[in-house]
């Protein structure tokens, strides 16, 4: 099988200019549900790349004693407290989102940043994914979750779904090592029916048997919160896309693989100002323009 490539030319056609007349609406509502006591850094670096990233509208649900914290380091993100125990989610937590979401109705969930296993957060991560209905970003230890629950194949019930592992995450996933990664990539995106966002160097793609390997990024990524920035940037973009062509399979690819694209050439601009030992997740959001800019520079 032919594994294709990610290049800039593919990425340009996914970010059309931003219209004249519209408003946050239009460029999606994302709910991000996600922190917990001593990781609160992860759900900021992930929803701060989702705003930077363009979605219009962001709201971090929080476990509520980790609450002020966020809310101090986030200030155009709306914030949402629920009910925590030691620092992390409750289960009850779950009802109050879907009830939240009822009235609310988001347009995309991302779920997993700083999360931990900790109490029953598996079951709350099950319950979520299962009841929400939403199209949806999983990531970290959510996919933890899934993969204690044996809860894989849940995934292949409704709506689009991207899933973004490391190689650990995946062989959990599996139920065994990664031993090819390209095979497991595939794999996991037929035992789930999800976008299949394999990290690591030289980043995999996979949907419906297809499979695009990206060339950007190096060992500036190579620190915590990175796979956080790119949860949230990948979320951003889905959420406009979605907004604008509809949350589909095809989008949902296609959003993975600008995200993974755009995630890896910040690292590679960050490191040329920073150099790669000095390049933090925190700081990667803040060279995304430039990286659209070289982007859109482009000629097809």
């Amino acid at each position: 099988m032919k594994t294709e490539k990610i290049t800039p030319a593919f990425i340009k056609r996914l970010l059309p200019p931003r219209e004249k007349n519209t408003h946050k609406g239009d460029y999606g509502k994302l709910l991000i549900v996600a922190g917990s006591k001593g990781m609160t850094g992860a759900a900021v670096i992930a929803a701060r790349a989702a705003l930077k990233a363009g979605a219009g509208l962001v709201t971090l649900v929080c476990p509520d004693s980790e609450q002020p914290v966020i809310a101090a380091c986030l200030p155009d993100v709306m914030t949402f407290p629920v009910s925590s125990k030691g620092g992390v989610f409750s289960f009850k937590a779950a009802a109050e989102i879907l009830e939240w979401q009822k009235e609310k109705k988001y347009d995309l969930l991302l779920i997993g940043p700083g999360l931990t296993l900790k109490g029953r957060i598996p079951e709350f991560v099950v319950k979520l994914v299962q009841k929400s209905g939403l199209p949806a970003v999983i990531d970290a230890d959510a996919l933890n979750a899934l993969a204690l629950k044996g809860a894989l194949a849940l995934l292949k019930k409704g709506r689009p779904k991207i899933i973004t592992p490391h190689e650990g995450e995946a062989a959990r996933l599996l139920g065994g090592a990664v031993e090819k990664r390209s095979g497991a990539a595939l794999r996991l995106a037929e035992l789930s029916g999800s976008v299949v966002v394999l990290k690591g160097p030289e980043t995999l793609v996979a949907c419906d048997g297809r499979l695009i390997k990206n060339s950007t990024g190096g060992p500036a990524l190579a620190k915590g919160g990175s796979g956080d920035a790119l949860a949230g940037l990948i979320s951003g973009l889905f959420a406009q896309a979605g907004g604008k062509k509809g949350f589909a399979r095809q989008t949902a690819f296609e959003s993975a693989a600008a995200g993974v694209y755009l995630h890896g050439l910040c690292g590679d601009l960050a490191a040329r100002q920073l150099t790669g030992r000095c390049v933090l997740a925190s700081e990667l959001a803040d060279f995304l323009p430039g990286a659209i800019k070289s982007v859109k520079s482009v000629k097809c």
